[in-house]
């Protein structure tokens, strides 16, 4: 029998969205929790313990050893509920998979929640450190979801692989999803991390007007979140994890 997809609405993501934990040190928790909610069990769920970062991380096996990454922080900066940057990017991901979790893939996909983006993406970088030369190969793509919720959803173009972004654009006018690209003049986020490791990497995020009048500020609270602009970062992020699952491993090296 076939398996159905079952497409989380606007109304759960946003709820999943809104409860969010303002305590840095609470945060991994209520990630384990999130991941738990969408259907992960206790064996699939692990918490890699590197030397002063700790991620959460959830194994869905596929039929080949061909892996993509979908990975988001949980860290927030130091002041403001990191609502939006990253709370939004978590349940994106957690809906990604919840999404994903019960169909056969051809690639193994790792759902990764960061640690210490905010330190300079220590949790990637301790990540991407780990996979060994002759592996680097078997990693297909890295999908990076960061402070989702405000707008449309957008790549970051100077920190995101070149064949990555113009597939998004192209699924996003497939799907007639409003989007954009362009270039995120400050900060990085962990697509950077597998980039450097030569692992096509993208940056989503959904920010809008002056982003920095909200994030890394007091005024990064749920009440901020659009439901509409977290639903369409999920759906965007979906449509590309599936778009890679059905492409050649080096598609877009």
């Amino acid at each position: 029998m076939p398996v159905t997809v079952a497409i989380s609405s606007e109304e759960e993501i946003k709820t999943n969205a809104l409860v969010v934990n303002c305590d840095n040190r609470e945060r991994q928790k209520e990630v384990v929790k999130l991941f738990e909610k969408m259907g992960a069990t206790a064996e699939d769920l692990v918490i890699d313990k590197f030397k002063d970062v700790e991620n959460v991380v959830v194994r869905k096996p596929g039929t080949t050893e061909e892996v993509i990454i979908v990975g988001a922080h949980y860290d927030k900066a130091a002041v403001g509920c990191g609502a939006v940057d990253n709370w939004s990017g978590i349940v994106a991901l957690a809906h990604v998979y919840k999404t994903l979790r019960p169909l056969t893939a051809r690639k193994t996909m790792i759902f990764v929640a960061f640690d210490k983006e905010e330190a300079g993406l220590v949790g990637s970088r301790a990540m991407a450190k780990t996979i060994e030369k002759p592996q680097l190969g078997n990693y297909c793509a890295m999908v990076n979801l960061d402070s989702l919720g405000m707008g449309i959803p957008q790549v970051v173009e100077n920190i995101s692989s070149e064949k990555l972004t113009k597939r998004t654009a192209e699924l996003a006018k497939r799907m007639e999803m409003p989007f954009h690209q362009g270039v995120f003049p400050a900060g990085d986020s962990d697509s950077s991390s597998f980039r450097d490791r030569k692992i096509p990497a993208i940056t989503i995020h959904a920010l809008a007007g002056d982003p920095f009048k909200v994030i890394h500020t007091g005024n990064d609270q749920p009440s901020i979140l659009n439901g509409s602009s977290l639903y369409l970062g999920y759906r965007l992020a979906l449509s590309l994890v599936v778009e890679i699952d059905r492409c050649e491993c080096n598609a877009f090296r």
